[in-house]
This record gives structure tokens, C-alpha cells and sequence, in this order.
């Protein structure tokens, strides 16, 4: 080491140098996050071209050998010769950092493509990188290698390491064919620099498709075609929608509906200080008028998730900026002034206050802006920063809203109305919950329990060990109580099928009895407002009948637990009871004692039957079947269904939380008739022996 510093010692990185050195300041990082960062800068230009209103149709292919292409139908990327550099627009486009038609050239009004290093980062970031671009009835060829133009000599199929030789005096973009009469667009296939990128970086199809559907809500009109080649079979899905961002709020809401979908739309003006490129060549600070375009789709429904999707001129920006700020701070002002006008009827005091969390509760919105040369947080896109953007959409909105809520429409007031009952149900119920987590405490020797007297509570304070045992009806529990371990086994019984939450508000749900008690006892809260470190329990059993009954309580539980304590879930912590249908008392001869044998299933009984038969032992006769718990005594329970060391637990799973909750939405939900359509279409999997009536 030494001390030495002078200038000799500074690096000057030019062009694609400095994007191979620190990819991350380009692209996020060198994994698959950056990856499909890569595909997304190709596929964005192909958006751009087809909102400018060039194509309507965009291919992207996964191809088996790891590359990808991307295919659009609009002008092309100009092959006539940029006059500054000398170089063709395809070799400016790929090959030089801040080149492009986005800077204000009259070519796109507003586009996502804003600091133009999309495709030359992805360029530099490529092993190897072929285009091809259809215009004037020509079909015009260039390849890269990492960057810099060439020929690759292939012999049959494309490949990265074919040799390759770099053009030397002047680049050429070579004419390979004739492009049909009236057709034009852009072929672009890459092959990702595995020097740059770790090796388990892969594109996610998950991802691509996601990004696909999004896309073609945002662009109606726009067919986007994902094509996957790299398994034993080609998956190949298209997206094409016309209801444009009112779908996309219908796609992404798994709740039954409050209000409908609003659809609101605006635009204002702000003047803001651009560098302007002159003719000269020079760059002049100019003052010039924006006009900010704002469409808004949203809804609510009766859930407490908030499902928000922000965009600019198209690009995604999930971690939102000055217009998500906007449309969120208006949305609560306008929301306290009505509740503020309506408190009589609301019933809300002086003090009681709405915060953002409860207004958002159960909202599904999707807001996109278009500003032409927003300004955006970093290359990544992420965050929008242009400020006259908060207040615009803050009017646009504000402007709306006034509308709907002072309107004599039967509709409009009725939703409305909804829409007031709901937010301040879940502020009730927001600081419902916070009293409830201020002031429980499990219970010792110098505390008084504030828990429902039905419980019957275990001894431990220890979280982990101890188990809360749900129980159906009053005669399971006095069995239960006799089975159970009280050191660390609690029990709560219920009275017969709660309410379904999945129909039912929150204020429904909290001045529900079983519900209230159940969140109660848990002691964690409910909804937004849950913290599972506060839980009193480890586990949580719901032991219900083995019937159908049985099994509707069952649902009805994990339908509450699902919609409201939903981490208990996630983190592994509900449990179903799997009781015995069956008890087989089996014979053996002499002074030797009788064998009890449980099973849990017909199948499991008749197999275990046909097994003593062939082995000539007998049994008692009628074979005992458990219609119910309290059809057990209390060594029969605890030994099947409760002591750790012989009962069966079923952990409740939840791997996709919204599949999860379009399955109880069918279900357990408002809309009967696909409900109807399940039943009908499983009709043919049921078999009726197994229907236990």
C-alpha cells in the first residue's frame, strides 16, 4: 500500500467500458433482478413504439439456448446516418450511452425510455447481440460482441462463442433481404454476458409474464406474446386486453366489491427549466409548459389488503414518488372532510381521526401519469421525483371526488355511503385492536384476565410450547378439558358455525361473539393491525368433528383466520386435528389383552379389515364410528387427537397468498353464480360413497 495519490492514479471509463465495470449503477445488479432489468429496457422500447401508436403486437421469445428475442411491428430503428457521429442510427442506438429519439426530438410525446442507455447497456452487458430491423422494404442486419459491431461466422444456428471479428475502419450495416411490402419493426436477440452476470441469474417467466399482462392493461389495444422454449414443451401465452386499466383493477381485486370500479381521468399543466439542444449544438437552458396526463382506476372492496400499482408513461414504479404521494394524501384529506361532514350518522367523536392505513384498507388502484421527460430516482425507474407531478394529481382526484360525493345519483350515494362506513369501521377496529394489545396481558398470580371466561387456559407462558385447542361445542369440551395436558394445552370452545367473514365488514366480524372472542384469546389483533410476535400461542388446533359439519366449521375458522390473521398462517402456526372415524376392537385369544386399533379413513378401515381377515383374527362386532368429539371419553381423545405423541396434526399451508384467496373467495363469497359453475364442473370427481350423510 502506499500513500501515494496523484492524477495519474485516476481511471477514465469511456463509453461501454463503464457499463461492464459497474453494471449495478445501470441495471440494480449483476443477478436475475438485473437480467430481466435488460429484457425490460428491450421490451419497453417496444412499448414505447406501440403507445406512440406504431404496432400493435409485440413477440418476446425465450429461447432453449438461454438467449432472448424481442419482436415489434413499428417503424424500426432508423438505419439512415446519424450526421454527427457518421454512424448508422442502429450502431448509435446500441453503441453510445445517451442516444436516442427521447430527448425531446418530436419523435414520442412521453416515453419510459428517458436517459437512452437502454439498449446500449444491454449491448455492452451482451456476450453477443444480433438486430434486425425491417424498414422501407428492406430487412437490415448488425451483430455486437459485448459491445463493439462485427460479423460472427456461423456455421447453422447462432451462437455467442462463434468466432467473431470486429469491424476495423467502418462499421457496416448489411442488407440480408426484402421485408414484405407495407411491413416494418425490430428483431432483437441477445445473449447475457455470463462474465457479468452470476450463474444462477435466469430469466423468470413468472416475471415476464407478469410484466406482459400488466403491460397490455396499460396499453389497450396492445397483443403481447410470451413464448417459452426452454422446457420439453414451448408455453406460449397471449396477453391482449381493451378495457385498458378499469380491467386491470377487476384482475387484481380477490374481494368482493364495496364500491365500483371509479374510473378518474385529468390532466394539468407546470412549467419547468430544461436544457434544450439547439441547432448550434449548443445545450440552453429553456422554460417550457408540460401538460401531465392522469388516469386513475380504483375500488374498494371489503378486505383490509392494499393492492396499488403506479406508472409513468407505462414503466412501473413500485416504490412510487411524487404522483403515488399525491393521489394518497388527497385521498385521505377528502375522506376526513366526509366522514368529518357525516360524524352524526358515522357516530364518530371528536377525537376519533382517520389515518392513511385506514383509508387504503381493501383499495385496489392502479394510477398511471404521462409527462413528457419525467424525472425519475436512478436508471432503475423506480421512483418518479418531478414535484409539480404530486399537486396535479392531487386535483385531477380532488376534483372527482367532490363530484361523487356531493352527486344525488342513487348509485353514487349508495356507494358512498358504503364507502364512509368502511373506512371508519376500520378505524374503529384499528383502534379497537390497539386498546385490546395495550391492555391484555396473560394472566399471573398478580394479574386479573380480561380473556372470555369459556377459556380454558394452560399454565405456561411460554409461546412456544403452548397450544390453543378450538373446539366445537360445549360437549367436546368437557371431554377435551379431561384429555388435555393444562400445563401447555388451552381450550376454547364454539357455538356451532361462526360467521362468514369472507361476506361479513369488519364491524360485522369484531361485534361477532366467536370472532371477537377467538381474536381476543389470540391477542394479536386482527387485520393490518396483527403482530405475530404479541400471539399467546405457538400452535393453534382447530378440532372439529370428523363430518361435514365438522368440516364446514372448519372452513369458516381458517376463512377468519385467512382474511384477518393471516401471519398465524404464513408462519406455519394453524393446525387441523386430523380425530379417528374409526374404532376396532380387535380379539386375541386366551388371557392375552385385546388390541385398540383407530383408523382414520373408510379406505384406511376396510384395508386394515381385509389385513386381520387374511390373518384369521377376529373382531368386535359393530365396529365403533365417531360421529363426533364428544362421542370419545377422555383417554379415547386425548390419545388419538391431542398427546403430542400419538395424534395427527394437518398444518394449514398458505404457498400463494392471492390463490389462496380466490379459492375462498369461490368459496365462501357474495357471487353465487361461479360458485354454481364449481359445483357443477367437480360434479364428476365426487364420489358418492365418500359423502358422509
Amino acid at each position: 500500500m502506499t500513500a501515494e495519490y496523484s492524477a495519474h492514479h485516476l481511471q477514465v471509463l469511456e463509453g461501454l467500458e463503464a457499463v461492464r465495470k459497474r453494471p449495478g449503477m445501470y441495471i440494480g445488479s449483476n443477478g436475475s433482478p438485473g437480467l430481466m432489468h435488460c429484457l425490460w429496457e428491450i421490451i419497453d422500447n417496444a412499448v414505447d413504439e406501440a403507445v406512440a401508436g406504431n404496432g400493435s403486437k409485440i413477440d418476446t421469445i425465450l429461447h432453449a439456448d438461454g438467449s432472448v428475442e424481442v419482436h415489434d411491428r413499428g417503424r424500426g430503428i432508423p438505419v439512415d446516418v446519424e450526421p454527427r457521429t457518421g454512424l448508422t442510427g442502429v450502431e448509435v442506438v446500441f453503441t453510445k450511452l445517451h442516444a436516442g429519439g427521447k430527448f425531446g426530438g418530436g419523435s414520442y410525446a412521453a416515453s419510459g425510455g428517458l436517459h437512452g442507455v437502454g439498449a446500449s447497456v444491454v449491448n455492452a452487458l451482451s456476450e453477443r447481440l444480433d438486430v434486425e430491423v425491417d424498414r422501407g422494404g428492406k430487412t437490415y442486419a448488425m451483430s455486437f460482441h459485448r459491445g463493439e459491431p462485427g460479423l460472427f461466422a456461423d456455421s447453422g444456428e447462432k451462437r455467442p462463442d462463434a468466432p467473431f471479428t470486429p469491424f476495423q475502419d467502418k462499421s457496416e450495416l448489411r442488407i440480408v433481404g426484402k421485408a414484405p411490402r407495407g411491413a416494418s419493426g425490430t428483431r432483437i436477440r441477445y445473449w447475457a454476458d455470463r462474465q457479468i452476470f452470476t450463474k444462477d441469474a435466469a430469466f423468470q417467466l413468472g416475471e415476464l409474464e407478469t410484466r406482459a399482462r400488466q403491460t397490455a392493461f396499460l396499453v389497450p389495444g396492445l397483443e403481447i406474446v410470451v413464448r417459452d422454449e426452454r422446457g420439453e414443451e414451448t408455453n406460449e401465452t397471449s396477453y391482449h386486453y381493451q378495457g385498458g386499466i378499469s380491467e386491470f383493477v377487476e384482475y387484481l381485486a380477490t374481494d368482493a366489491p364495496v364500491t365500483d370500479t371509479w374510473r378518474i381521468q385529468g390532466e394539468g399543466t407546470f412549467r419547468e427549466t430544461v436544457p434544450v439542444l439547439q441547432a448550434d449544438g449548443h445545450m440552453v437552458a429553456t422554460e417550457v409548459e408540460r401538460v401531465c396526463a392522469v388516469d386513475i382506476a380504483m375500488r374498494w372492496g371489503t378486505g383490509y389488503d392494499t393492492v396499488t400499482r403506479s406508472f409513468v408513461n407505462i414503466i412501473s414504479t413500485p416504490k412510487g414518488g411524487t404522483h403515488q404521494q399525491g393521489f394518497e394524501q388527497e385521498l385521505l384529506k377528502a375522506l376526513r372532510a366526509q366522514v368529518d361532514q357525516n360524524a352524526r350518522r358515522l357516530k364518530v367523536g371528536a377525537n376519533d381521526k382517520l389515518e392513511k392505513d385506514d383509508v387504503l384498507a381493501g383499495l385496489t388502484a392502479v394510477l398511471t401519469v404521462n409527462v413528457p421527460e419525467p424525472q425519475f430516482e436512478g436508471q432503475t425507474k423506480e421512483v418518479l421525483g418531478t414535484p409539480a407531478v404530486r399537486q396535479i394529481v392531487a386535483q385531477v382526484l380532488r376534483k372527482d371526488l367532490a363530484a361523487r360525493f356531493a352527486s344525488t345519483k342513487r348509485d353514487d350515494k349508495s356507494q358512498a355511503t358504503q364507502l364512509l362506513d368502511k373506512v371508519v369501521a376500520e378505524m374503529k377496529a384499528r383502534v379497537s385492536a390497539r386498546a385490546h394489545k395495550e391492555t391484555q396481558r396473560r394472566k399471573n398470580a398478580l394479574e386479573s384476565s380480561t380473556l372470555p371466561t369459556k377459556l380454558v387456559d394452560c399454565r405456561t407462558n411460554d409461546v412456544e410450547r403452548s397450544e390453543l385447542f378450538i373446539v366445537e361445542g360445549d360437549s367436546a369440551l368437557g371431554t377435551a378439558k379431561n384429555a388435555r395436558n393444562s400445563e401447555f394445552q388451552a381450550l376454547l370452545p364454539i357455538r356451532g358455525k361462526i360467521l362468514n367473514v369472507q361476506k361479513a365488514s369488519v364491524g360485522d366480524m369484531l361485534s361477532n361473539a366467536e370472532c371477537a372472542s377467538i381474536i381476543q384469546v389470540i391477542g394479536a389483533g386482527s387485520g393490518r393491525s396483527f403482530d405475530i410476535d404479541a400471539a399467546r400461542y405457538g400452535k393453534v388446533i382447530l378440532m372439529s368433528d370428523a363430518d361435514v359439519d365438522g368440516a364446514h366449521i372448519r372452513t369458516l375458522l381458517l376463512t377468519l383466520f385467512y382474511r384477518y390473521m393471516r401471519p398465524l398462517i404464513e408462519h406455519g402456526r394453524v393446525f387441523a386435528a386430523v380425530p379417528p372415524l374409526h374404532r376396532i376392537i380387535v380379539m386375541n385369544p386366551g388371557s392375552k389383552p385385546n388390541e385398540t386399533i383407530y383408523t382414520y379413513s373408510e379406505q384406511e378401515m376396510h384395508a386394515l379389515l381385509a389385513k386381520l381377515r387374511k390373518a384369521g383374527k377376529r373382531w368386535h362386532e359393530p365396529i365403533q364410528r365417531y360421529k363426533g368429539l364428544g362421542e370419545m371419553d377422555a383417554e379415547q381423545l386425548a390419545t388419538t387427537t391431542m398427546e403430542r405423541g400419538g395424534r395427527l396434526l394437518r398444518r394449514v399451508r398458505m404457498e400463494d397468498a392471492e390463490a389462496a384467496g380466490r379459492v375462498f373467495e369461490l368459496l365462501m363469497g357474495n357471487e353465487v353464480a361461479p360458485r354454481r359453475e364449481f359445483i357443477i364442473d367437480s360434479s364428476g370427481r365426487l364420489s358418492r360413497e365418500s359423502i358422509d350423510a
